[in-house]
């Protein structure tokens, strides 16, 4: 990557240091120094802890629980590199805060998405750099500059050597299909489309699966996963109503909050791949989840925005 040492800056949050620290590897650069204390009265206190004057900063922070502790201390950092007078600071966020909060869809509750963006504007982030939105509208959320990476080459790669002959993608249901719809063509596969209704805020059903399935093996794709309620539903649907064995669920964000492990660790799920966009939760492994890195991904962006270069081939 050449010498950026002078120019460049990368800081990390408390939620996922451990990427960070690939992402300065991949970059050949030293993760930025900060202290990140609390008070007594638990109020947060972060220094910055080296000269960033008039350099280009990154400060990466994922949304992992607890959330709302992360946010707030990414807004913290931004703000004391703002007033530490730093060039331009461009905002990290792999799993983009509150990114399901994304529409006014009942009455009488916050777009939080929305509101996340403008928290970010107003601590002192010049640009956003994140990995498969929820919704690609969330983008229209903010007046500054944000590039979103995507997770399905890196996913789909995890297959590339195998035989998928015998597999079709398979949606969640109707919203889903067009991210599913991406995995199905890169991998080549046909794609079916499971007719989801929502009973509850934690209950859904599957009532049918639009196109063919029979017999076959399955990879289900989504954006993220994170109780596991809606693959589940619907691998159980597959093996009950068209005899699918093997069920293989992938997302680009393994969010995997109980009872996620146990619910993927049933047949027919033979495999889970997620990307290390968040870290590994205790147990995933005995539940057959395996994570893809982004390290290279989000270092090749970085080094772009830096020196000016085009993202959008990364996009893709």
């Amino acid at each position: 990557m050449g010498c950026l040492n002078d120019t460049l800056k990368l800081f990390s949050g408390s939620s996922h240091p451990q990427l960070a620290g690939r992402i300065c590897d991949y970059l050949d650069i030293p993760l930025g120094k900060a202290n990140i204390t609390r008070f007594a009265n638990d109020n947060l206190f972060i220094q910055i802890e080296e000269n960033v004057r008039e350099k280009d900063v990154f400060v990466l922070q994922t949304s992992l629980p607890p959330v709302n502790e992360h946010l707030i201390e990414l807004c913290v950092m931004l703000d004391a590199l703002k007033h530490a007078s730093a060039r331009r600071i461009t905002a990290v966020i792999p799993y983009y805060f509150y990114v399901r909060s994304d529409k006014k869809d009942m009455p009488r509750i916050s777009v939080t998405a929305k509101l996340v963006a403008d928290l970010l504007a107003t601590a002192g982030a010049d640009r956003v750099l994140t990995m498969t939105l929820h919704s690609d509208q969330i983008q229209g959320f903010f007046e500054m500059p944000v590039d979103q990476l995507s997770a399905v080459p890196l996913v789909c790669d995890y297959f590339r050597d195998w035989d998928l002959s015998e597999f079709v993608v398979v949606a969640p249901d109707a919203g889903s299909a067009r991210r599913a719809g991406a995995y199905a063509q890169r991998l080549g596969l046909p794609m079916a489309i499971g007719d989801k209704r929502r009973t509850s805020d934690t209950e859904v059903v599957i009532h049918a699966v639009v196109g063919n399935v029979e017999g076959k093996k399955v990879f289900i794709f989504d954006d993220e996963i994170a109780t596991g309620a809606s693959m589940l539903n619907l691998a159980r649907h597959l093996q009950e109503h068209h005899g699918v064995e093997e069920v293989y669920a992938g997302a680009a964000h393994g969010v995997l909050v109980p009872p996620a492990l146990e619910r993927l660790s049933r047949p027919p799920f033979r495999l889970t791949v997620v990307t290390d966009s968040l870290p590994m939760p205790d147990g995933a492994e005995d539940a057959n989840v395996h994570q893809v890195g982004v390290a290279e991904l989000f270092g090749r962006a970085i080094h772009a925005i830096h020196t000016g270069a085009s993202v959008s081939a990364l996009f893709k």
